[in-house]
């Protein structure tokens, strides 16, 4: 059979514009947008959807509780049963996706942060990382489940964003601009072990009060403070005088700032000594301590150390100790052995460490038994690798923050691991200041004075760091000041600035002192004395 020489010119015309068009063509059109309830059909490595439905604004039956806008609501379950909700508005999508995490041994979605999210307009996921808790320090459900400590530690966190990200973009029709993380205390550590381990999952993290020591904070915080006060039952410290505590280094420290308004700026420079509070012949004795329990707080605001010599994990530091989330919730508790620091230290060690419910935590060994602690859970729990190279070089962004009076994780622990960072990344040839500025071009650590875990305390402890770290991602501009308020019965009595790390707020002299304007943001003298004035800008103007 013959063919016209033009019609063979055009098949060939056609088979080789064909072979020209670009393979990926067709992979980067614009998927449809799926319905909500189609989405239990979306495909997802180890997953299933279990629901996906509409929900009005207004208020919900439980978990959800009142929307601020109506949601697509997707319930999934990554096996081994990473559990996890996503969240999408309807109707004011702001193209961005947003994680948040959990506290204590997690165990539950955190829908409260979900709501907070949703009012942005983010598309919004949590995850309860695997488990079921019965409480906010509930391990049981980790004997015998290496598996399931893992994903608790990291890969619960790391599935749900992956899968978050995907729903969302099945849902919208396409991939959300930017995806940020948001989580505090355990929410902390799962922000560092993102940042650290799956540098590629967002854009911008904060880590606020991170336990991303884990091991170490469970041992030698959690149960030292524990062992401090319980081991022998009359060093106790019972709630009610937790006060005495509080009024004292408040009393003593408050003004080294120069400032006198019942916050310790930098509890580093508080040098008080607890045995003046020890009772004397004939004094009333709620009014101060005994030696065994001047010798209790003394213990605690030291830190205990291994064999070796090294501290296990840095110590409280002094301020706030009064109020309802200060010494009495975490370390006194109700009673003997109702404190926090008592029920994370017990539950952890029998059955995540030690997997044996019969143990006794009071026998813990810190050094033996501290090294098979960090054998056995540290690889899964620890977030403490200070090369974030992998995240510099995405162009993602870190904000660490840790309240200065925290009485759970102490601020010398995000102190430490910001520095660690600092000399990782530090160049050759470079000085302190230099390595820190390197650092802070992706990372910056806000310390916020008087704040307790996460919130509370006398200081301002109210902010908008996610603004911060919006503005950093999103339009170049790093944060050299987050405003913080501080509230009573709801109403703003002082603003205060929160600086990038190692500089404070230092008054003008001039205006109110519970104004934020009349701060600037400087280097402390002794870092100013000896760093290169060149390499910061230290004339009294924020940077």
């Amino acid at each position: 059979m013959t063919f016209p020489r033009k019609w063979l010119a055009g098949v060939a015309c056609a088979l080789a514009c064909v072979a020209t068009v670009p393979a990926q063509a067709h992979d980067n059109r614009k998927p449809k947008p799926m319905a909500c309830a189609d989405l239990v059909g979306v495909k997802l490595p180890d997953t299933t959807i279990t629901l996906a439905e509409l929900r009005p604004a207004g208020a919900n039956p439980a978990p959800v509780g009142t929307l601020a806008t109506p949601i697509c609501r997707v319930v999934g379950v990554t096996k081994p049963a990473v559990v996890f909700e996503v969240w999408m508005p309807t109707e004011t999508w702001n193209d961005k996706f947003q994680l948040v995490g959990n506290g204590g041994t997690a165990g539950v979605i955190s829908y409260g942060a979900m709501r907070t999210a949703l009012t942005r307009g983010y598309a919004v996921a949590s995850t309860d990382t695997g488990h079921v808790s019965s409480g906010s320090f509930d391990s049981t459900w980790a004997l015998g489940r290496p598996d399931l400590v893992a994903d608790f530690g990291h890969r619960g966190t790391h599935v749900t964003a992956v899968n978050g990200k995907a729903i969302t973009r099945a849902f919208y029709g396409e991939k959300p601009r930017y995806s940020y993380y948001v989580g505090c205390s355990k929410g902390g550590q799962q922000g560092l072990m993102e940042a650290q381990r799956y540098p590629g999952d967002f854009d911008g993290l904060i880590a606020g009060d991170p336990a991303n020591n884990w091991t170490r904070f469970y041992a030698g915080a959690h149960l030292w403070y524990s062992m401090a006060t319980l081991k022998d039952p009359e060093s106790y410290i019972p709630a009610s005088k937790t006060a005495i505590l509080g009024n004292a280094t408040r009393q003593a420290c408050d003004a080294i700032d120069g400032i006198v308004d019942g916050v310790i700026d930098d509890p580093r420079k508080c040098k008080f000594d607890p045995a003046v509070l020890t009772c004397k012949a004939g004094q009333d004795p709620n009014t101060c301590y005994t030696p065994k329990q001047v010798r209790a707080i003394k213990d605690i605001w030291a830190g205990v150390r291994a064999p070796w010599g090294e501290v296990v994990h840095p110590p409280l530091v002094p301020g706030a100790e009064d109020g309802p989330g200060g010494w009495a919730a975490w370390t006194t508790g109700a009673a003997p052995f109702t404190g926090l620091h008592w029920l994370a230290a017990d539950g952890f060690f029998r059955y995540m460490v030690f997997e044996n419910p019969a143990y006794d935590p009071m026998t813990f060994n810190f050094g033996s038994d501290l090294l098979f602690a960090l054998h056995k859970v540290g690889r899964s729990l620890d977030a403490i690798d200070p090369d974030l190279r992998k995240l510099k070089s995405r162009g993602s962004k870190l904000i660490v923050y840790h309240g200065w009076s925290d009485p759970d994780i102490s601020p010398l622990n995000a102190i430490n691991y910001f520095e660690d960072a600092v000399s990782f990344m530090a160049h050759r040839g470079d000085d302190r200041r230099e390595a820190r500025n390197r650092t802070n071009e992706f990372f910056r650590l806000f310390m916020v004075p008087g704040m307790q875990h996460c919130s509370g305390g006398p200081g301002p402890n109210t902010f908008d760091m996610l603004t911060a770290l919006e503005e950093w991602v999103e339009k170049g501009k790093a944060p050299e000041r987050v405003v913080a308020s501080h509230l009573t019965a709801g109403v703003v009595d002082r603003t205060r600035p929160l600086c990038v790390y190692p500089r404070v707020a230092v008054y003008t002299g001039t205006g109110s002192t519970n104004d934020a304007a009349n701060f600037n943001c400087r280097l402390p003298r002794d870092e100013r004395r000896h760093g290169r004035h060149h390499d910061d800008d230290d004339d009294g103007d924020d940077d």
